[in-house]
């Protein structure tokens, strides 16, 4: 009877702790709910014009919201949004290694938190601009129907995003401005697999691209536009789902430049092979910390 009533009051225990850590991971998306596809009121394709790519205001509305991790000790980390770091006196002298990490075309989600959160766990301060922050912004893709593509210079739009974001995030005191790095998913992995500078300030040091092909028969789309002294780390599952047609299936391996330490990882056995959100996965986990350091 005694193990019984022990063994209740453990599984009370897990369930109050699971529906906890349920109610805190709600309340943290709450806040980017109009970030994400569920939330926000997309343009129709017929009012956008290449005026609204890179309007400074489009711009600075990304960058004020980007989401914001700083690292602190044992792991743990300040969490904000660009816009309240930049109001407050930040009680810190040191200058992090930073990523500029781009979200998917889904715009910000739970898995986004999760590796951003990551990222600074292991001691990079991050800055992910949400482009859902437009005013104008029309909707790229169906996640439903793994179908993406749906306005074409959505990639642009993203590209002007990052561009942006590193090149304010070098002038900011915490941040290491010789060692900012690049890492997206899936729309967001497009974008750092493609982005390219003609600012030479504008630059990064390293790459890291999930879930995407390299693949495309949209010239702008395809292969990796990494200069030649940034190296480039991909993940991708061989039967991604989003890639099954003939104009996106292939893989990122013959783009890279293998003498500066660039690498392709395609999964081809097991659950993996099938995965689009490969860093949800502990092994793959491991990859990163190693690739960057």
């Amino acid at each position: 009877m005694q193990n019984y009533m022990a063994n209740i009051k453990l599984l009370s225990f897990l369930l109050f702790y699971v529906i906890l850590n349920a109610s805190v991971c709600a309340q943290s998306l709450s806040s980017y709910s109009h970030l994400g596809n569920d939330g926000k009121n997309f343009t129709p394709t017929s009012k956008m014009s290449s005026n609204d790519w890179s309007h400074p205001e489009e711009l600075d509305r990304v960058w004020q919201a980007s989401l914001v991790r700083i690292p602190s000790e044992n792991k743990s980390y300040i969490q904000s949004i660009l816009a309240d770091i930049e109001s407050e006196s930040l009680q810190t002298t040191k200058k992090y290694p930073t990523v500029v990490y781009l979200h998917g075309c889904s715009g910000i989600w739970v898995g986004t938190i999760r590796r951003i959160n990551f990222l600074a766990e292991n001691g990079f301060a991050v800055i992910a601009p949400p482009s859902f922050a437009r005013e104008k912004y029309p909707k790229s893709c169906d996640i439903y129907l793994h179908q993406g593509g749906l306005y074409r210079d959505t990639l642009k739009m993203r590209q002007y995003d990052a561009g942006n974001a590193i090149e304010k995030a070098k002038k900011l005191p915490w941040v290491d401005e010789n060692n900012i790095l690049l890492i997206g998913l899936s729309e967001g992995g497009i974008t750092t697999a493609t982005f390219r500078s003609k600012n030479s300030n504008v630059t990064v040091n390293a790459r890291i691209v999930e879930g995407w092909t390299c693949t495309s028969a949209w010239n702008e789309y395809k292969g990796v536009k990494a200069r030649k002294t940034e190296p480039v780390l991909t993940l991708l599952g061989s039967k991604d789902p989003w890639f099954l047609n003939p104009y996106t299936n292939g893989e990122c391996t013959n783009f890279l430049n293998k003498r500066n330490g660039s690498k392709s990882i395609v999964y081809k056995e097991g659950d993996l092979s099938y995965q689009h959100e490969l860093l949800e996965d502990k092994v793959v986990q491991e990859a990163v910390p190693e690739f960057l350091k």
